[in-house]
């Protein structure tokens, strides 16, 4: 190769690299990727705790505390900080799932998450309601005000609906109560979570029953069932089958209510629990 050409092509060579570099994509201007596993964890998390396996759940909660902690994300941090309350009530462990709320409101206030604050003043106010620590009147006036103040978190409004419910059937509003599952349901049914949705009829049955309509309260469970198969929720069925029986027996319908509760004590059986284990303290058993 001539000197000449040779240097054409050094100069051909440096303009490539160079144009290449220069175009090289930008960096990109967060890493996201501990967070998405983080999310991922948290899933996995909550869906055992939907299912009835608490044990599970509060396992899995360490590695998304973990990362949690590791990306320093306060939404992630609260989040996770509200499941740990949610798991350890359904154990049994009232005092320190108070206090894991307690922790989870307050890094939301502090952080300035809005929304996240207002969901766990929701979730604190469920406690009180459960817990009679506070009238069902009182919760329901804070909670319709923490659910005018979301904006974005279609979940949180759910749960607060579901407080409101909650709080509306322990006053003996039933007509009131199935309305607020109902707006529960609507988003939980519409976005696809279904052993939400199960649960949102699970509570309309309870409420049909407490105001006498044995029908209507069949009815409701038998759709429960339907999400609950659809979810492949085992603990969900053996309580919807379980709630089955007792609304039958109520009404003197003891033929059905046997079968029910021989339906919900195989299924029960097939997680190797026991039937007769009270397996929700944070709300009312399903």
């Amino acid at each position: 190769m001539r000197l000449k050409d040779y240097s054409t092509f050094i100069i051909l060579f440096i303009f490539i690299v160079f144009c290449s570099c220069s175009s090289a994509p930008k960096r990109p201007a967060q890493i996201v990727t501990m967070r998405q596993m983080a999310e991922e964890q948290l899933l996995l998390v909550n869906a055992a705790a939907d299912q009835g396996d608490f044990d599970r759940a509060l396992a899995l909660l360490v590695e998304a505390r973990r990362l949690a902690a590791s990306t320093d994300d306060p939404s992630l941090r609260v989040r996770t900080k509200l499941a740990e309350g949610n798991i350890l009530a359904e154990l049994g462990r009232g005092e320190e799932a108070s206090a894991a709320w307690d922790k989870a409101r307050a890094e939301a206030e502090t952080s300035a998450q809005t929304e996240l604050a207002a969901l766990t003043r929701i979730y604190l106010a469920r406690n009180a309601l459960l817990t009679k620590e506070a009238p069902p009147n009182e919760v329901k006036a804070s909670v319709n005000r923490e659910i005018a103040s979301i904006k974005n978190d279609r979940l949180a409004v759910a749960l607060g609906w579901t407080v409101v419910g909650l709080a509306e059937k322990e006053i003996g509003g039933f007509s009131a109560a199935e309305a607020a599952f109902k707006k529960a349901l609507d988003i939980h049914a519409k976005d696809n979570y279904l052993e939400q949705a199960a649960y949102d009829w699970y509570l309309i049955a309870s409420t049909r029953s407490l105001s006498g309509n044995h029908d209507s309260a069949i009815s409701a469970l038998e759709t429960a069932l339907e999400f609950d198969r659809r979810a492949e929720n085992t603990f969900g069925l053996a309580s919807d089958w379980r709630l089955i029986g007792d609304i039958h027996q109520k009404f003197g319908k003891n033929a059905e209510a046997a079968a029910a509760f021989t339906r919900s004590n195989e299924i029960f059986a097939s997680m190797g629990r026991n039937p007769s284990d009270d397996f929700s303290q944070a709300e009312p058993a399903r």
